[in-house]
């Protein structure tokens, strides 16, 4: 029997295939948790910081500060790799959030979507730089190294874990890769394939000395004499990305499930849409940018004035930040109550978990109506000014129904996800 996907009416009403977000486990470099995480971008507190890396030195980085002794023994530690670490600490948050007992569950039935940007690079060169004192004897090469750097590694390590017999993957999607994870989980969940998805992202980007020697050659890493005042976007004096780790797991079911087991509802997904610029490895098409949101609103059946905030991607580079700025005023135009916000002024850019922990930053709006802002706008760029940006201050608005979250990723790759509060229809 052929499948045939739900029609978009269906997705809409059928309870079975409404998909809802019942549980969240983060760490950012500023909070190990959903409530540490949105108390600190409400005061404004980054989470940035001094850090060193071999052959670059002294730079700065979003470091988190989680205990992977929570839920991993230390022969577990010593085999795996932070991505996985990382991902078991929020894998195991989210679950405990959304009041899940995976005993009770057919775990066959669940499974574990991770968006990352790339995977394999710290494992590698730490195995390149301990073989050099070793005078590059091979027998001194680690065998952990193979199933430390498949790309499956971090949703893998997450099955070992907790025990979880579904199917897991990662989805490599550049810094587009948190929304890509959700995505997967979605669609996943709307095929009948599981009965609940672990779906997000996850990066160990700061431990690779490579992404930082890159974007130091590009001239597109961040300078500033205050750590918590280097990740700037919009900001005149923007200089460039802050790089950092993270992770954020989101639990998905469907309405259906959810409401039947109780739960409670943080927010449903509604609406979302990938697609490619299809023009350069590393500049943004704001065009592509545009036509991607519209596309994820069309999906959801919303139109630019049902929207309440706009997440953006901007990362603080000059020309990325003013390019999706130009998306905007073009798709938003005169509309008034779009709020537009931005979460990397406080924690940098943690790549492949940057969509998924931006989002989160932002889904309490539904319930205590302020949006919080964009920190470090010092001097306002006229190419990044928008009418509703909401800048240096929290913002009460009164009510927050539906957030679109944009995140975009080198070799053109664009990802907006919707998601509406739940009102309990």
């Amino acid at each position: 029997m052929q499948y045939s996907a739900p029609s978009e009416h269906r997705a809409m009403t059928d309870p079975t295939q409404r998909i809802v977000i019942t549980g969240i486990g983060l760490t950012a470099p500023n909070g190990n948790s959903l409530a540490e995480y949105r108390a600190a971008l409400l005061e404004g507190r980054s989470g940035v910081s001094d850090y060193e890396i071999r052959y670059v030195g002294k730079t700065l980085a979003g470091v988190c500060d989680f205990d992977p002794l929570r839920y991993q023994k230390r022969k577990a530690l010593r085999n795996g790799t932070r991505a996985g670490s990382i991902a078991i600490y929020c894998a195991q948050e989210a679950i405990k959030n959304a009041g899940l007992e995976l005993a009770a569950l057919d775990t066959s039935r669940v499974g574990v979507y991770l968006g990352i940007t790339e995977h394999g690079n710290v494992e590698t060169e730490n195995e390149v730089h301990d073989l050099a004192k070793f005078d590059n004897d091979i027998k001194y090469w680690s065998h952990h190294h193979n199933p430390r750097t498949v790309a499956n590694n971090p949703a893998g390590e997450v099955t070992i874990n907790l025990q979880i017999a579904g199917p897991h993957y990662t989805i490599g999607a550049a810094c587009a890769a948190g929304n890509a994870g959700l995505i997967q989980g979605l669609q996943m969940l709307r095929l009948g394939e599981v009965d609940v998805a672990l779906a997000g992202g996850i990066s160990e980007a700061i431990h690779t000395f490579g992404i930082f020697a890159s974007f130091k050659a590009q001239g597109a890493l961040a300078e500033h004499d205050d750590p918590a005042k280097a990740s700037r976007p919009f900001d005149k004096a923007r200089n460039g990305i802050v790089v950092s780790e993270g992770g954020a797991i989101y639990v998905l079911e469907t309405l259906a499930r959810a409401q039947a087991r109780g739960a409670e509802i943080l927010g449903e997904i509604v609406g979302y849409h990938i697609n490619s610029d299809a023009t350069d490895a590393v500049l943004p098409n704001p065009e592509r940018q545009q036509q991607c949101m519209r596309a994820a609103l069309a999906k959801a059946k919303l139109t630019i004035a049902d929207l309440d905030i706009v997440n953006t991607h901007a990362t603080a580079t000059p020309r990325g930040d003013a390019q999706e700025c130009a998306a905007l005023r073009e798709l938003l135009g005169d509309t008034p109550g779009v709020y537009v916000n931005n979460t990397k002024s406080y924690i940098g850019h943690a790549m492949g978990a940057a969509g998924a922990l931006e989002l989160a930053g932002n889904l309490p709006s539904f319930k205590d109506g302020v949006v919080h802002p964009t920190i470090n706008v010092d001097d306002l760029d006229p190419e990044c000014a928008l009418d509703q940006l909401v800048l240096n201050e929290p913002r009460e608005v009164g009510g927050v129904d539906v957030i679109l979250n944009n995140s975009f990723g080198m070799l053109g790759i664009n990802s907006v996800v919707v998601v509406r509060r739940f009102a309990g229809e």
